[in-house]
């Protein structure tokens, strides 16, 4: 019976898990951690959800493999055909779509390519054309390969050019998802499907104030979460008595370091300067592992 135990845990501890890596409030060290991560843990892949402003990519230094236009379908409406009756426009929520007695008015920036236009319309006016969102970008490295999301400028829809950059998701590996701040439609969509997701805080009460409403999210969706302490050696220990009363686990402490912050604004991963950390994310990435497999 232990040697059937024992090939149980080496056959989970092969498997390969997606890990998100999220935080309540900017300005963290998310995106640091998520590479890092990646870097350390060898072959991976790395998928930068926070398409309104990556910046995963200015630690790598090879230049781009691929790059996809991304683009959602929107209505168009033939106005000879139209009788501009308002019932597109009574079954659009997020007001897409104004009727006028003579004009039908869209707005792509708002629509959600749902379709339900198309199927109200009593005389078949409306059609659907492309509307361009953004890229995504692929960048090689070794055994690394970086994803990217770019959303065109003024674009105020996140969600449907994240979904295209996790299609991309390689089952076949280890895979870092780096979630967009906060608590909102982006960063739920990123971490929706992952196995394990690392909430990167820092102590202070607004690390403390962020962190419990990423928590409560992660609890409603039921996805096991641990948490990093970033710049640990300033702030209070708030953060870790709520840790310890909600059962979070403590995966890492990184001090708020010279060395590291002078690394990062040179845009080098301080996992391949400072051989230890390269070793202390590998065992957190084991430990992340056993967690997400139970």
């Amino acid at each position: 019976m232990s040697d059937c135990m024992n090939d149980l845990r080496l056959l989970f501890e092969v498997l390969f898990v997606i890990v998100s890596v999220a935080s309540g409030k900017g300005g963290t060290g998310k995106t640091s951690i998520a590479v890092n991560l990646a870097i350390s843990i060898g072959s991976a892949q790395l998928l930068d959800c926070d398409v309104e402003e990556p910046n995963a990519h200015l630690f790598f230094h090879h230049e781009t493999n691929q790059v996809e236009p991304v683009s959602i379908l929107v209505p168009r409406v033939n106005e000879q055909l139209c009788n501009h009756c308002g019932e597109c426009a009574k079954v659009c929520q997020y007001n897409a779509i104004f009727v006028a007695s003579e004009r039908v008015m869209i707005f792509p920036e708002v629509c959600h390519s749902c379709g339900g236009c198309l199927l109200v319309c009593p005389k078949k006016a409306i059609t659907e054309e492309r509307h361009r969102i953004g890229v995504i970008k692929v960048i090689r490295e070794g055994d690394l390969e970086l994803v990217f999301g770019e959303l065109e400028v003024g674009e105020p829809l996140s969600v449907p050019l994240i979904k295209e950059v996790k299609k991309k998701l390689d089952v076949g590996k280890n895979v870092i998802l780096d979630s967009p701040p906060g608590t909102s439609c982006p960063m739920i969509e990123t971490v929706k499907g992952c196995d394990f997701c690392i909430l990167v805080t820092e102590p202070t009460p607004f690390g403390l104030h962020d962190l419990n409403i990423a928590v409560q999210v992660l609890e409603d969706m039921k996805i096991p979460v641990g948490a990093i302490v970033n710049r640990a050696d300033i702030g209070d220990k708030k953060i870790y008595d709520f840790c310890s009363e909600k059962g979070i686990p403590i995966l890492l402490e990184i001090p708020f370091q010279r060395r590291i912050a002078e690394l990062y604004s040179r845009g080098i991963p301080f996992s391949l300067e400072i051989p230890e950390w390269g070793e202390r994310l590998r065992v957190l990435f084991d430990q992340v592992r056993r967690i997400s497999s139970k």
